[in-house]
């Protein structure tokens, strides 16, 4: 059982809401107080960080309440409860948390934003991992190589994606990257994609359709967004800049 143990307000605040709203079992109790015969985990405060010997502790961050639930779950479970992290790349990639075979956390966040999430994700999680679906050749290669200091899978992403029922409109990403974290890949640790000519052109396009004045970028801007190096505004900045010093901003042939 979580029994969960403080004096601090914003702590014990923190820390009870995330365990309803997870639907956990627990309890909480005074900190000097006797704890229950079946305390598994206690979740506390800083002030009180040493008052718990021989049972599995966990301080919680008043500011990062549901990092310490995580831990107290992953506690609870055991062994079973390694963290690993399930991602569906794309310009939102889906974002799925696993300690062991529980989601404790989804996200859908743009490109530029995933490997921040990631990253804060396994940061101090006992040997993490990340499985990337090899879809989206050019976002996937793009999280695997700004990923470090992890270890990371490539997985067929083949058949991921749920039928969405009625409802349930816009969970396909989420869901696919459950789906991946579950499956075993091949460990990697570089992905060199060379974008074609028609992804090429959709990177063209759609920076046209961003462009106040509907103008394409050039193709090295467009390798550049393809690598990840740029994002498309960025992109379209640096073009703006070198059409205001005379160059014709259309001379990319599309």
């Amino acid at each position: 059982m979580i029994v969960v143990a403080t004096s601090d307000f914003e702590v014990y605040h923190g820390v009870v809401n995330e365990l309803r709203d997870r639907g956990s079992a627990f309890t909480t109790v005074e900190p000097d107080e006797t704890l229950p015969e079946e305390t598994t985990v206690v979740v506390t405060g800083g002030d009180h960080a040493d008052d718990f010997p021989g049972v599995t502790t966990i301080v919680a961050d008043p500011e990062q309440p549901r990092r310490a639930v995580d831990q107290a779950l992953t506690a609870v479970r055991g062994d079973g409860g390694r963290t690993i992290i399930g991602v569906d790349p794309g310009r939102k990639p889906g974002i799925a948390v696993l300690a062991g075979e529980m989601v404790v956390a989804a996200f859908q966040v743009p490109l530029s934003d995933a490997v921040d999430v990631i990253q804060r994700e396994v940061a101090d999680a006992p040997s993490p991992l990340v499985r990337i679906g090899d879809g989206s050749r050019l976002q996937g290669a793009t999280l695997v190589n700004d990923l470090e200091d992890v270890r990371v899978e490539l997985v067929d992403e083949t058949g991921t994606t749920p039928y969405l029922g009625s409802g349930a409109r816009g969970m396909g990403d989420v869901l696919a990257a459950v789906n991946i974290a579950r499956l075993e890949g091949e460990e990697i640790d570089t992905r060199e994609i060379e974008p074609t000519a028609g992804e090429l052109q959709i990177i063209k396009d759609r920076a046209r359709k961003q462009s106040e004045t509907n103008r394409a970028i050039d193709e090295m801007l467009a390798r550049r967004v393809a690598a990840g190096e740029l994002t498309i505004d960025e992109a379209l900045a640096e073009h703006r800049g070198d059409s205001s010093e005379g160059g014709d901003p259309d001379e990319d042939g599309s």
